[in-house]
C-alpha cells in the first residue's frame, strides 16, 4: 500500500513519544522491508529538521534526515499542490498540502494520529493502529 505519513507519526518515532512510538515504529519497519511504499510530504522533512536542530547537532539532524530519505520517498510540494490545497475542503492548510502532495505521489491513504483533521479528505485516512490493521499487521 502507498501511504503518506503525517508529521506527527514521524515525530512519534524520532522523539520516542509513548505510547505512540510502537505502532509508528512498525510502520517505519514495514517501509524498510518494502512491505509498504511510504511517502513524506516535503514540508514534513523541513519541519522535522527545524524541530531536531533545537535538540541535536546539525550533523545529527542531517543524519536523521538521511535515514528518513532511505526509508521514504518525498512527495513534492509545488505551485499546483499549493493551489489545490488552497481550494481543498480541508480547512487546515498544512493538512491540505499534505493530502494534495499525497495525491501527486500516488498515495492511497494518509496515516495520521489526528484523523479528525482529515475528515474532509478525499484520500482514505487511518491512524497508525488502523493502518497496521488494514495491512493485517
Amino acid at each position: 500500500m502507498k501511504a503518506i505519513l503525517d508529521t506527527n507519526v514521524v515525530l512519534d518515532v524520532l522523539l520516542d513519544r509513548k505510547p505512540f512510538v510502537e505502532p509508528a515504529s512498525k510502520i517505519f519497519a514495514l517501509a524498510e522491508q518494502s512491505a509498504i511504499e511510504g511517502f513524506l510530504c516535503a514540508t514534513t522533512v523541513t519541519t522535522v529538521n527545524y524541530l531536531l536542530r533545537d535538540s541535536l547537532s546539525t550533523a545529527k539532524a542531517k543524519e536523521t534526515l538521511w535515514r528518513l530519505l532511505n526509508l521514504f520517498e518525498v512527495a513534492v510540494v509545488n505551485r499546483p499542490v499549493i493551489e489545490r490545497a488552497l481550494r481543498s475542503k480541508i480547512t487546515d492548510f498544512e493538512d491540505a498540502v499534505l493530502e494534495e502532495s499525497g495525491h501527486v505521489a500516488g498515495a492511497e491513504c494518509i496515516v495520521s494520529r489526528n484523523t479528525k483533521d482529515f475528515r474532509r479528505a478525499s484520500l482514505k485516512v487511518f491512524d497508525p493502529i488502523e493502518f497496521l490493521s488494514q495491512l493485517g499487521k
